[in-house]
């Protein structure tokens, strides 16, 4: 692996860890909340909403509610066993394949107890009701166990009804509903026949499995799923099932057809009566919410199993824990990756906001095919690391770069002052120690000398005064002169190669030839701290020779292309100095040659003098600084 790519990727995982442990703390804390139940109601109110919005579906012909209102010879909010005979009669007379009767017969009502009696006798297709839980209502005397149906319902705490209770076990054994005996019934005439497993815990028609409702499935937390439970998928649409009233059946004021062969169910749809269900999976026909009649909750739990099985609608199924939490830690950890990638707020909110609409448009599709998927958690996760953690790699990046802005700062100075002030520095303490005159004599040199490193550092402190974007796109050269780095690189080198010579260096009163080419160059490949770079190596290279080529009398300085590569070269005729520890300035042009993917060298010359080379190529393949 390169040693590039891999600083790369230690600085990615670095970055990375800013968001990622934060984040992973946000999923964990959502978790916990859904485990504790906290988010149940919110998943509750998303699960029905997102159910209201299915697209509408035809009318389930298969299935007829026969409502009897408040006006239809109700006594007592019930309708007389007479009346019940006379109708359970007629509507045998059309031949429906299955009659349920969802209205409680457990003592007579009279007038008409004995007709009502013989018509539980004789017709036999047909199922009644009883209630089981909690307190027990007993079905008609005198019918078989497969004649008879439980009506119980299970709301939740909310008092919304989201799923079907299908079998209860008891002490005389299994207890079937309503709605799985007139399944049951409808179904075994097309040869499809029932099955419950030895365990009781899987209802089978034909290869038709019902998904058992479990205490912790989708975002039930510890919920009563005691018997055999399933996820009610109501069907879609205002107008489900097709309801004929008493008074129409009596003045047979409807289609023949509609009732034959189908599964009919008689119920009370009088608003003033008792039963009443709340729900807020249906959409309303009325513009004020009603819950809706118990025989209608029979008719969606009816037609939700038989479209299963004849149709292949989806039953509403859920993932096992395992997975649903995946899902979870999988958005959050994708709103980890939004705010690490984008590259401001504005562009933050609109990629958080597109991907949560995305999310709650996948949970939607997933639930028409029959899978409810965590919602309410994923959008927490995903919003909260989206959004939240933005502000804390912001916060990274600015100090990041605060550190940097610092450290560039600290470095320009140094070289500043390396290649100025302490250059002047130096000449003096080389003239206090290498000199015998007494110091009196030293004294005009040494205060001329003095005054210009004063000067110097003056001139770099006025230089550090001025505004950041001007020092970032500038060279501080001294005695007030500055140069702007946007300029040509051929003209800023002359610019740097004339006023470095121009300094009181012993071994530059000595040169007799100069030679200086500077060839303009293809710049696009170089930042502006790289041609800083490459005029601080230029400037401190002359000062060297100007410091230590003892002797030197030829000075040759060029800029040139060669092969597809460019060099700046400084080579001298001098004695130099010759040690093997680098210096400060050293180890910058080594850093400068990595930087560049170039490389750098200083070497005798010949038997006398050094070259001074930084070579760097034209194009740069792995160019990372900008």
């Amino acid at each position: 692996m390169q040693p590039g790519l891999w600083k790369i990727i230690k600085e990615e995982i670095r970055i990375w860890r800013v968001g990622v442990f934060p984040g992973i703390v946000i999923i964990a804390l959502v978790i916990v909340g859904r485990l504790s139940g906290l988010m149940q109601s919110l998943e509750w109110l998303a699960f029905d909403s997102l159910l209201r919005l299915r697209p509408e579906e035809p009318i389930d012909e298969r299935i007829v509610i026969v409502g009897i209102n408040q006006d239809e010879r109700l006594t007592d909010f019930s309708i007389s066993d007479r009346d019940l005979a006379a109708l359970l009669w007629k509507l045998h007379r059309y031949q429906p394949r299955v009659i349920g009767v969802d209205i409680y017969r457990d003592f007579p009502v009279n007038p008409g107890h004995t007709e009502l009696v013989e018509a539980f006798k004789n017709i036999k297709n047909l199922i009644v009701i009883e209630k089981v839980l909690p307190k027990q209502i007993a079905p008609p005397p005198n019918l078989s166990f497969e004649q008879i149906g439980f009506a119980d319902q299970v709301t939740d705490t909310d008092g919304k009804l989201r799923r079907s209770l299908l079998i209860i076990p008891t002490s005389q054994g299994d207890k079937f509903s309503l709605s799985l005996r007139l399944a049951e019934i409808y179904l075994a005439h097309q040869d499809i026949s029932f099955k419950n497993s030895r365990d009781g815990a899987t209802i089978y028609f034909g290869n038709t499995a019902l998904p058992k409702l479990f205490p912790n499935s989708g975002s039930y937390i510890q919920t009563d799923a005691a018997g055999v439970q399933v996820l009610l998928n109501f069907r879609s649409g205002r107008k489900r099932f097709r309801t004929i009233s008493l008074n129409d059946i009596n003045s047979t004021k409807f289609n023949s057809e509609w009732l034959r062969d189908r599964i009919v169910i008689i119920g009370i749809t009088s608003p003033n009566h008792k039963d009443l269900i709340n729900t807020s999976t249906i959409p309303s026909n009325q513009p004020i919410k009603r819950p809706i009649y118990g025989v209608e909750i029979q008719a969606h739990a009816v037609s939700q199993i038989i479209s299963a099985v004849l149709d292949n609608r989806p039953l509403l199924n859920t993932w096992s824990d395992g997975w649903e939490y995946l899902w979870i830690f999988a958005w959050g950890f994708l709103g980890i990756a939004i705010a690490r990638l984008s590259k401001s707020p504005l562009a933050n909110l609109i990629i958080v906001g597109i991907t949560t609409s995305s999310l709650v448009v996948a949970s939607y599709l997933l639930l028409t095919w029959g899978w409810w998927v965590p919602v309410i958690p994923t959008i927490i996760v995903l919003t909260l690391n989206g959004i939240e953690l933005t502000a804390l790699y912001q916060c990274d990046k600015a100090l990041r770069s605060g550190i940097k802005a610092r450290q560039d700062v600290i470095e320009r100075t140094f070289e500043t002052i390396h290649n100025g002030p302490l250059q002047s520095l130096a000449k003096v303490l080389k003239m206090v120690r290498g000199e015998d005159l007494p110091i009196k004599e030293l004294l005009p040199e040494l205060e001329k000398e003095l005054d210009k490193l004063n000067h110097e550092l003056r001139g770099i402190y006025d230089f550090l005064q001025r505004e950041p974007p001007t020092q970032d796109s500038s060279l501080y050269l001294g005695n007030t002169l500055v140069l702007n780095l946007q300029d040509p690189l051929h003209e800023i080198l002359y610019q740097v190669y004339s006023h470095t010579l121009a300094r009181d260096f012993p071994c530059f009163r000595t040169i007799k030839v100069k030679i200086r080419t500077f060839e303009p160059i293809d710049e696009r490949y170089l930042s502006i701290q790289e041609k800083q770079g490459l005029c601080r190596f230029l400037e401190e290279a002359l000062c060297n020779v100007g410091k230590h080529a003892i002797g030197v009398t030829r000075l040759e300085v060029t800029c040139f292309s060669s092969e597809g590569w460019y060099t700046l070269s400084i080579i001298d005729d001098g004695l130099g100095v010759n040690s093997s520890r680098e210096g400060r300035g050293t180890q910058q042009f080594r850093n400068l040659a990595k930087q560049l993917k170039g490389k750098f060298q200083r070497v005798p010359f010949s038997s006398r003098g050094t070259i001074c080379e930084l070579s760097w190529p034209v194009t740069k393949f792995w160019y990372s600084n900008k």
